[in-house]
């Protein structure tokens, strides 16, 4: 009975801490814990087992490996880009999102989901937080798509599905987290995932153009005399055609000196600025050049979609490190605070607390998991994951489909940090034996983790839009109507459609993989055209002025002389007549010394 608890001790230490999970104790001490109680059991077993590596000193290695996760440049980014999230959060961004965007789209049928689609989006790329994006919609859409009857299923799905696009869209916490656990390139992370998260995006906006064919009842435009801002959609069209113009003429006339990359920027910055300060002044100087549509437009969308650029655009450009992208997207956060005078007291306390939370839970984590990890590949549980991973049929598509369901459970019951801490370090060497791309495989898991975040009963997306969702019956100050509550059932059902899209998201990328691997940039080199010079010592060869340099005369500097010998030849120079023999040393008996009297 011994030998079989100690031939089987890995799958039996993961059964239990896996359970304890489940149940619903703390992450961080479960693994801990389990990792300390089934260390002393493995030291008592590995007497009687080869395949247990314990023994007590190896519990002096816990400080050292702690240390290792404070000394991690890469896991800094987490702090930065939630306190640039929570920032922008508690300066109410998204409700200047939203409205002006509904407005945008006001006109066309499920134009406020079109907006919330988009918003989702643009806060993902900002805040990176699922909790503040789906709480932020589901307190100002709800209440106005509800007002103007939208279909209860539809408008909760896409609220929870919008919400969930942090996860997958740079500069996501998911993705810090999965290139570190992977020991893979946050910047190759993220190019890596913007085209998926495009196609996703994309994807949604025309779930909701199909409904407005099949269901247009679900989906209403909005009223004429809800459209606060007017028309004015052609004047908001000249306006970017202008800044493209600019942007052009920029890169091609006055940044001509520098090199691609910094191009790019500047002339990005240009075209951007010149747009926003002529709309500022068309507001406050009362032109009437743009209509008031173009003009808010561009006043509430340009400041987030800077501040995506200065983020995503500096490390999509190799100008900065996630990291320091992070460091400038929070002091962008709080300059674009400042600037709506938002930034109060409360709000940068609040925003540093929720900060310091989030970074400490994430850190006590990865301790735990490192206690974890110590003892589980001391008993060899990586083999034996390794092994039991490689034994499934279907190869790398066999592996990927597999996985995909494994996590995809576990997301149900688990958050994406406990998932990525426990399971990602167990997977990655399997998959890279299988020769699969790990920037490809993290995208995978990434898009898998957003799934589950929808997946009732347990998605924490559900659970944050419930939370703000009317539970009763209630009147609605602007109508005045009385309306109907949002059950829980009807957010379930409206997750569906949108599970289902992400589930065919999976698919899409796991049969292409290029959609990923394009981040890889291959330089093909022809051997042919490789030519390897060797400098000559002779005339001409090019070291004239070097003191191994061309024999010549001593008067013109040509041999190399030694100090205090004036009586021996310069070394390496020849006789006057070329091809002479050197002269005999003194005595020409090479057995004696020479003498230099």
């Amino acid at each position: 009975m011994v030998d079989l608890i100690a031939h089987n001790l890995a799958p039996i230490m993961f059964t239990c801490v896996m359970a304890m999970l489940l149940i619903g104790y703390p992450v961080a001490f479960t693994l801990a814990a389990g990792g300390l109680f089934f260390f002393v059991i493995g030291v008592e077993l590995s007497t009687i087992s080869s395949e247990i590596r314990l023994f007590w000193p190896l519990l002096q290695s816990h400080p050292e490996r702690i240390y290792g996760i404070m000394y991690n440049d890469t896991l800094l980014a987490v702090p930065f880009f939630t306190f640039m999230g929570l920032i922008l959060e508690r300066s109410r961004m998204a409700e200047d999102l939203l409205e002006t965007i509904g407005q945008l789209f006001g006109p066309v049928r499920g134009g406020i989901a079109y907006a919330v689609v988009v918003v989702g989006a643009l806060l993902a790329a900002t805040t990176g937080v699922v909790a503040a994006s789906v709480i932020a919609m589901g307190l100002i859409s709800l209440p106005i798509m509800m007002r103007y009857n939208y279909n209860s299923g539809f408008a909760t799905g896409a609220i929870a599905a919008s919400g969930t696009l942090a996860q997958i869209v740079p500069p996501s916490l998911v993705l810090i987290v999965m290139a570190d656990q992977l020991g893979r390139s946050v910047g190759d992370m993220y190019v890596g995932a913007l085209l998926p998260a495009l196609i996703i995006v994309g994807v949604y906006c025309l779930f909701v153009f199909a409904v407005t064919l099949v269901r247009p009842q679900w989906a209403p435009a909005l009223p004429p005399e809800t459209r606060t801002l007017g028309g004015g959609v052609w004047s908001l069209v000249g306006v970017l055609a202008a800044a493209v113009g600019l942007y052009f003429a920029a890169y091609h006339l006055l940044f001509t000196e520098m090199r691609e990359e910094v191009r790019v920027v500047w002339s990005a910055t240009t075209a951007t600025i010149a747009a926003l300060v002529f709309s500022l002044a068309n507001r406050h100087l009362k032109l009437g050049i743009l209509s008031r549509l173009a003009e808010q437009v561009v006043i509430v969308l340009i400041p987030p979609l800077a501040l995506i650029f200065l983020v995503l655009g500096t490390i999509f450009l190799g100008i900065a490190t996630p990291t320091e992208g992070g460091a400038m997207g929070a002091t962008g956060a709080l300059i674009l605070a400042f600037a709506k005078r938002r930034l109060t007291l409360s709000v940068l306390k609040q925003a540093l607390d929720a900060t310091t939370k989030l970074s400490a839970f994430v850190m006590f984590i990865l301790i735990g998991a490192r206690v974890f990890g110590l003892t589980f590949y001391g008993i060899n549980g990586n083999v034996w994951i390794e092994e039991l991973l490689l034994s499934l049929p279907g190869g790398e598509t066999g592996f990927l489909i597999t996985v995909t369901i494994l996590v995809f459970i576990l997301g149900c019951f688990l958050d994406f940090f406990e998932i990525a801490f426990i399971m990602v370090p167990l997977l990655a060497p399997a998959a890279e034996t299988l020769g699969i791309d790990l920037i490809w495989f993290g995208i995978i898991l990434g898009i898998n983790l957003q799934t589950s975040f929808l997946t009732p009963p347990f998605g924490f997306s559900l659970f944050y839009l419930r939370s703000v969702a009317p539970m009763k019956e209630w009147k609605d100050t602007v109508s005045g109507r009385m309306l109907p509550a949002v059950r829980t059932l009807e957010i379930y059902r409206g997750a569906l459609p949108f599970i289902v899209i992400q589930f065919l998201m999976i698919l899409l990328v796991i049969a292409f993989p290029g959609l990923v691997t394009h981040y890889k940039k291959e330089s093909v080199v022809d051997p042919s055209q490789i030519e390897i010079t060797i400098p000559g010592f002779g005339e001409g060869g090019g070291l004239e002025g070097s003191p191994f340099g061309t024999p010549g005369d001593d008067a013109q500097g040509g041999g190399l002389q030694l100090p205090g010998m004036e009586g021996l030849p310069p070394l390496g120079a020849p006789e006057q007549g070329g091809d002479a023999a050197p002269p005999a040393l003194p005595g020409d008996d090479l057995s004696q010394p020479p003498s230099f009297d």
